[in-house]
This record gives C-alpha cells, structure tokens and sequence, in this order.
C-alpha cells in the first residue's frame, strides 16, 4: 500500500489481446471496402483513443507532482510524537506488527528478515511506505516518520470485515479493463450499430472498481489524523498532516481516473487495430 508512488500508466497496461476466435467463413467478406460511416466510425475511434493516451500522459504528471509535493513537504510535529501517536494507535488497535522507520543505516537487517529488497530500498530513500498485512509490517521513512500513522491506519483496517475486503479488493482492480473487454464481448450486441452499456460507461466503470482502494486509503488517513489529534490535541499541527495525507489520497485518485482511461480504450480499441 503506497501513499506516495507516483502513479504509472504501466500499472493497468493491457493483457494479451483477447481473441474471440475466427468468424465462420463468409465469402463476401473478401476485398470488401468498408462503407464511409464504417471509416468515419473507426476515425472517431481512434481518435478519442488517442485523446486518452494525452489524458493518462497529464494523470501520470499530476501524480508525480503529487508525490514530489508530499516527499518535499514538512512534518507536523516531532518524531517522538510520532512514536507516541503510533504506540497508541498499535495499543488502541490491539496490532501485533512490527512498525519501523527505514533508512540506508538499518534498511539491510529489514531486507534480511522480511526480503522486499527493492520496496525497503524506496523507503529508505523517501520515496515510499507501505503496510504488509502478511508479514505484519508497516513502515516509512525515517526522514518522513508521519506516514507510519497512515500505514497504521490500514492495519487497524485489517480488524473490521468490510474494510479488510476493501483491501483485498485492490488486488483484483488491475484487471477492470480485460474484464470489461470481455464482458463487452460476451453481452454487447454488435448487429444493431448501438453501442453497449460497456462501451458508453467503461470509464466509469474502471474507475468504479478502483473505488474501494480509494475509500480504504483516505480511512487509513483519517485514522491517524484521528489518532494524532487524540494523542497531542494542540501539540501539533494538524492541518500539515491532513494536507499531507490528502497530497497522498490525490495520488490514488488519478490513479482510478487512470484505471477508467485504460478500460476506455480497452474497450473502444477492441476490433479497431
């Protein structure tokens, strides 16, 4: 789970195409010229296909400033009310994890015991934190000790039913554009000339199924605003830290508005090239 990874287009790149098979033989079909309407239809298509490519081109910008902004910006209070709000959050959550803050000083007794060579080598740079609900593992950079609230977050999401399946959801949302490529296959009527539910609303839909990541992820955040606010009351600067977290959240916005970019020309690219 990572609050401030800039957001690619590689991460919902396309499967293998998908091949229904070959039609069954139709003689007439050969050297057949397509009609205007059938040339301007495939014009439009592409041309709205490249329209997204020049989208998901600014979402992954905006995300990356997103993430500078966040590596760049200030702490809202100390690390050793830090390690307070944390040592709260563990208690109060009843976590039995490990919670650390890496750098390149202890980054390799981590790498030695749990692996995760290259995620430990970007937090120790800065660059990211995460939390490991399999190896019970949250940690953050030691030069950015306010996102382990945030990776603390998600284990106390792990002790309630329904935000434990939001989490588990994420691992399924990559797929959204091959699944709705073959759904459009299976269900959509191409004889009629209308476009499919599918079709119309793919975007929608791919961002749709990002959606309980982006739910589960600003749950994280407020629960260890919530936490914080608890701990040190005016003893911090809270509106730093809720800035901070809603830099990190922009991050998974674009990034379901990315997912909804790639299940759009998924879909409308199918049969085109």
């Amino acid at each position: 789970m990572y609050p401030i990874s800039s957001f690619s287009n590689h991460q919902y790149s396309q499967s293998p195409p998908y091949y229904r098979g070959f039609a069954p033989y139709d003689s007439s079909d050969i050297n057949r010229t397509p009609s205007r309407s059938e040339q301007n239809e495939t014009v439009k298509t592409l041309g709205l296909a490249a329209l997204l490519q020049v989208v998901a081109s600014a979402l992954q910008k905006g995300s990356s400033y997103l993430s500078k902004k966040l590596s760049a910006g200030m702490e809202f209070t100390t690390p050793q009310n830090v390690v307070k709000v944390a040592r709260d959050m563990i208690h109060s959550n009843n976590l039995n994890i490990t919670a650390a803050f890496i750098d390149q000083s202890n980054k390799n007794q981590f790498i030695a015991r749990y692996g995760l060579n290259k995620e430990l080598d970007t937090v120790a740079k800065g660059l990211n934190a995460f939390y490991v609900d399999k190896l019970k593992l949250a940690v953050a950079p030691k030069s950015k000790p306010s996102l382990i609230l945030h990776e603390l977050g998600h284990a106390a999401n792990t002790k309630n039913v329904f935000t434990k399946l939001l989490q588990k959801s994420r691992r399924y949302a990559g797929y959204a554009p091959m699944a709705l490529l073959i759904a459009n296959g299976m269900f959509s009527n191409k004889n009629d000339g209308k476009k499919s539910f599918i079709e119309r609303n793919a975007g929608i839909l791919g961002f749709c199924a990002f959606l309980p990541t982006i739910i589960e992820e600003g749950l994280a955040s407020f629960k260890g605003i919530k936490a914080a606010k608890k701990v040190l009351g005016n003893a911090s600067n809270l509106k730093v830290l809720k800035k901070n977290y809603a830099l990190a959240l922009g991050t998974y916005i674009l990034a379901g508005i990315g997912l909804g970019v790639a299940s759009k020309q998924t879909v409308i690219l199918d049969g085109k090239v």
